[in-house]
Formats: structure tokens, sequence, C-alpha cells
């Protein structure tokens, strides 16, 4: 499936740096790279007692670990000059043609801390209507995919899924939470 690994030249989403620092007296050098901020939602559909998540292709996982498929919360880049809450009502819309009326935030965390330290912010909607078919813009191609809370637990566990840890702590949020009572 990948036809070529090659230095990226000119990137468009992040900027490979090499950072020097002094730490104890001594200098050190780091490779990092600079990336966007994230948003990321944990939807729930209440009439089917289901999370609302997305599948899809990424090319780093097929790449490191021959798994073409993740199955992730709804998100998205922080890079437009909108409030975080629109931008994950957009990714919502976009990703899962969903519309959301209101979000709560969950709390925000670091991911990638080793090599690029961006922050996601991580909200909970429950969703209803369906304004479109979802899928992503342009040529994302992303699955939505219904997982019952009841078959939730044996997913988190699943390790023939792929999936991402904001998922992860998002599921064991909501089993910690008042939303799942």
């Amino acid at each position: 499936m990948i036809k070529k690994i090659k230095p990226l030249q000119n990137p468009k989403f992040i900027q490979p740096v090499e950072i020097i620092y002094e730490q104890s007296g001594k200098l050190k050098r780091w490779e990092a790279v600079k990336a966007h901020d994230s948003v990321a939602v944990l939807l729930y559909h209440p009439q089917r007692d289901a999370f609302v998540l997305v599948k899809q292709f990424r090319p780093a996982l097929f790449m490191q670990q021959g798994l073409p498929y993740s199955y992730e919360l709804c998100a998205g880049i922080v890079d437009k000059d909108l409030s975080l809450k629109q931008i994950a009502i957009e990714e919502v819309a976009e990703e899962t043609g969903y519309v959301v009326k209101s979000l709560h935030k969950i709390t925000s965390f670091f991911t990638s801390v080793g090599f690029a330290g961006s922050k996601q912010t991580l909200f909970y909607a429950e969703v209803t209507q369906q304004s479109g078919q979802g899928g992503g813009i342009e040529d994302e191609e992303i699955e939505v995919v219904y997982l019952p809370t009841t078959q939730a637990e044996e997913f988190m566990n699943d390790e023939s899924k792929p999936k991402t840890p904001g998922l992860l702590f998002a599921l064991c949020w909501w089993f910690d939470s008042s939303y799942s009572q």
C-alpha cells in the first residue's frame, strides 16, 4: 500500500526541529516536531446507547506497525481562528455528520511529549440528529462506527483494534463519571 517514504520538504502541518538547550549546566540536543494542538470529542448517541467513533487509514500507523486503520474519537487540529468548541463542533459535522448542540469540556492533556508536546482538549457531547453523511472532507475517507456501551470495555482491551490514547482516556472517563449512570 505504501509506495514511497522520503524526507519531508515544505511541510504543511508539522515542522521538524532541532532543539539545543542547557540542563544542569550541560548543553544538550533533541529532535522534535512543532505540531498543532488539537481537539477531540467523545460522542454518545443515547437512542443507540452507543459511542460514535471514527475509523480511518493512518499512513504512519501502517508504516510503523503494518496496521492500516485506527479507531479514534472525532478530532481535528487547531489551525483556524475559532474557539476550541467551534473547531470541535465543525469536526463532528465533517467527520460524522452529527449536529452538536452543546459540548462539555472533560480536560486537556499533552500528547507525544517526547517529540511534539502538543495539547489536546477533550470534550463530550450527546448526538441524535445527523445533518450529513460525515466521512470527512476532500478525500479523508472516514468511516463512522457505533460502539455499543455494553461492548466498550471489551473493545478497550482488544489489542487487535488499534486505538488512540485519547479514545481510551475518554472511555475511562465515561465509565468513571456520572454520564454513564
